[in-house]
């Protein structure tokens, strides 16, 4: 019998999997644009490994939970929700500020600067930070804890490479390597956030 956590558990899964599909249409969408604008593409962004890593992920945590009978732990599945919510968040925050210039592949606009605003003041890869909470805290919400362990060393490997791969193409077509040269890569300079919020203040 479908315990009502475990429902609702299968329900947060549905919608990140809803979400997904979504982005991937958005992102289509945007490199078409692009392109059409004269943009550069510069590879896939390994968009193969990303979604075998993704639907292997979405099986896992179900396998996880129901194969080896993980038990609702109330306060870890509320800190856990919270994680996915700030890492939603965060995704949100970058996909708003990138707008038509979001995409999954790697593309450019040659002689166009790089963004720099909303969530981007803080820190360059906003999106990065946001997948690889979402990566630990999902699996989490119902103590699937080898999920969130395994695919957290899995994503943090992919995400060192596509860091690497998206900064060489945005310096070699934009500003970008003097814009962001003082600009953390995951972790935001709370200082930094501290004098902005005085800023908007006074």
């Amino acid at each position: 019998m479908l315990s009502i956590t475990r429902a609702i558990f299968l329900v947060i899964i549905a919608a990140v999997v809803i979400q997904r599909a979504i982005e991937l249409r958005i992102s289509q969408r945007n490199v078409s644009t692009l392109l059409a604008q004269g943009g550069r593409l510069h590879g896939s962004n390994l968009i193969g490994v990303v979604k075998a890593l993704q639907i292997s992920w979405f099986v896992g945590m179900i396998v996880e939970v129901w194969g080896l009978n993980r038990p609702f732990v109330p306060l870890l599945a509320v800190i856990s929700l919270m994680m996915v919510i700030a890492g939603q968040s965060l995704r949100y925050l970058s996909m708003q500020a990138l707008g038509q210039r979001w995409t999954l592949p790697i593309v450019t606009l040659p002689g166009a600067s790089a963004i720099d605003t909303g969530i981007y003041r803080y820190l360059r890869h906003p999106n990065w930070l946001g997948v690889s909470l979402e990566i630990v805290a999902l699996p989490l919400i119902h103590g699937a804890y080898l999920t969130a362990i395994g695919f957290s060393v899995a994503n943090a490997i992919l995400i060192v490479w596509r860091i690497r791969a998206e900064e060489k193409a945005l310096s070699e077509d934009s500003n970008y390597a003097q814009l962001f040269k003082d600009h953390p890569h995951l972790i935001p300079k709370f200082r930094r956030i501290k004098l902005s919020a005085k800023n908007i203040l006074s």
